[in-house]
């Protein structure tokens, strides 16, 4: 039986993290930490765009680490987010993907929902690595709306510092 389940686990884990890019080039090299200003920038962008849609978020910026480097919490936002936001980040930096990746893998196939047994893991839009000349520099995490919404702002975070 466990080796049925370390089967299952390999086979989930593989089918998550392929795709032509990634199997090619391999995980893009980490860099040197966001900078706090860099970070300040990002999520003052994710914040405008909540405003915008009338969305009350949670933004964490983290290092390529994990750690925490910048976190902004709006008046409105759930407070179940303050972790959640930071949890996204941190599964962006760490495995080197958008937590979206998670998420497709889980819904397009039900034997990858073992990926939710892994350390880190969190299957939900909105954390998004942020890269800086190819190498993962940090991510950002964006919680308090639904997923796309939380992707939308986390885009438009990443869109800031291009």
């Amino acid at each position: 039986m466990f080796r049925s389940v370390l089967t299952a686990v390999a086979v989930s884990t593989s089918l998550a993290f392929s795709g032509a890019a990634f199997a090619q080039s391999g995980p893009p090299a980490y860099g040197a930490p966001i900078s706090s200003d860099q970070a300040k920038k990002a999520v003052a962008a994710g914040v405008a765009e909540a405003v915008k849609n009338n969305w009350g978020l949670c933004f964490a910026v983290v290092a390529p680490s994990g750690d925490l480097v910048y976190f902004e919490k709006m008046d409105n936002c759930q407070y179940a987010s303050i972790a959640i936001s930071q949890h996204k980040a941190r599964a962006a930096a760490t495995f080197r993907r958008p937590t979206k990746a998670f998420q497709d893998a889980i819904s397009g196939s039900p034997a990858n929902a073992t990926l939710l047994t892994l350390d880190g893991i969190i299957a939900s839009d909105g954390g998004v690595p942020i890269t800086d000349g190819g190498k993962i520099i940090g991510a950002i995490g964006v919680s308090g709306a639904t997923g796309a919404q939380d992707g939308q702002a986390a885009a438009a975070a990443i869109a800031a510092l291009k």
